[in-house]
């Protein structure tokens, strides 16, 4: 069963969701008793984001043009600055080992103080 929809109809029932999103979003945010219940609260207010998102998208890539502006930010690159020098005995293959098993061993420390049952020792 094949209903014809205008464009603007379709635009206005895409408005009215997202507004309706952010009513019944704010709405259990508001009267949430639990962290739970207020993080879906957020999903609600998220997926009306994004509905707006789509709905705005036309005219923001109309405005802006963004077919030259997107292609340019798959082309950025993250560049590392090198690590400091460490001595020059030391070569950099066995800083980065023992960088690694420091922050290991940092992590089991942590790990272990969070153990039910463990007691904290106080080291830093």
């Amino acid at each position: 069963m094949d209903i014809p929809v205008s464009s603007r109809d379709f635009h206005c029932l895409q408005l009215a969701c997202v507004a309706l999103g952010l009513v019944a979003g704010s709405i259990i945010i508001g009267v949430s008793v639990t962290k739970a219940v207020a993080a879906l609260g957020g999903i609600f207010i998220g997926a009306a984001g994004l509905g707006l998102l789509m709905l705005t998208y036309p005219f923001l890539k109309a405005r802006f043009n963004l077919e030259h502006l997107l292609p340019n930010l798959g082309n950025l690159r993250v560049h590392p600055h090198p690590a400091p020098d460490q001595g020059e005995g030391r070569s950099n293959a066995n800083g980065n080992k023992e960088g690694v098993r420091s922050s290991l061993a940092t992590v089991s420390r942590t790990l272990e103080k969070l153990k039910p049952g463990a007691r904290g020792t106080g080291e830093s």
